[in-house]
């Protein structure tokens, strides 16, 4: 069962303004009834503001009714209308520690998966196309001392990510029928960790 926001402020809220039971706001906050008396007996969450579960789109009123008259019934929370918006996949901050990193990543991607496009690249390890540009052309001012290192063990990115990147770019080149060598989404040796 989905439990509410905030319970102990939710049972606060339905202790205070509702004539529901102890059993039927632990059930509904996912607590003891035990713990519930406490509150109510301000042993236990004292200072602690109700939080009104029908402003909050929670609980409806008439549901609060309904289980005030039958104190066999349980309250039902509401059903959110939006879901949860979780952050879109793509370049996610790097640590100043790690963005020298970064060069080192982008030679490893283009040498070990020449199919992944420049957008994917930017995408997967949250650079730019004139970063590549450089790297792939040897005129990146730290070319010197670039050495080809997994993205996934540098921590730029998941292994998840990189997997499904190359199974697009390969999808892309099947689609389009290139008859350029395919490579396989890369599994790190257990040895390369250290």
């Amino acid at each position: 069962m989905t439990l509410p926001l905030m319970p102990k402020a939710t049972a606060v809220w339905l202790i205070e303004k509702t004539g529901l039971t102890f059993t039927q706001i632990a059930e509904f906050c996912g607590m003891h009834p035990l713990e519930v008396q406490a509150i109510a007996d301000g042993e236990v969450a004292a200072g602690i503001n109700g939080y009104d579960p029908i402003k909050n789109h929670q609980l409806a009123e008439a549901e609060i009714k309904r289980c005030e008259a039958d104190t066999n019934a349980r309250l039902k929370i509401m059903p959110t209308s939006s879901p949860v918006k979780r952050r879109a996949k793509g370049a996610r901050y790097t640590p100043v520690a790690k963005r020298n990193d970064r060069p080192d990543a982008i030679a490893f991607v283009l040498r070990q998966f020449p199919q992944l496009s420049e957008a994917q690249i930017v995408k997967l390890l949250g650079t730019t196309k004139d970063t590549i540009t450089k790297v792939r052309d040897r005129q990146h001012w730290n070319s010197a001392n670039i050495k080809p290192r997994d993205p996934v063990i540098l921590g730029l990115c998941t292994q998840t990510d990189l997997n499904a990147a190359v199974t697009a770019a390969n999808d892309r080149l099947a689609r389009e029928g290139h008859a350029l060598p395919v490579v396989e989404a890369y599994v790190p040796d257990s040895d390369s960790h250290a």
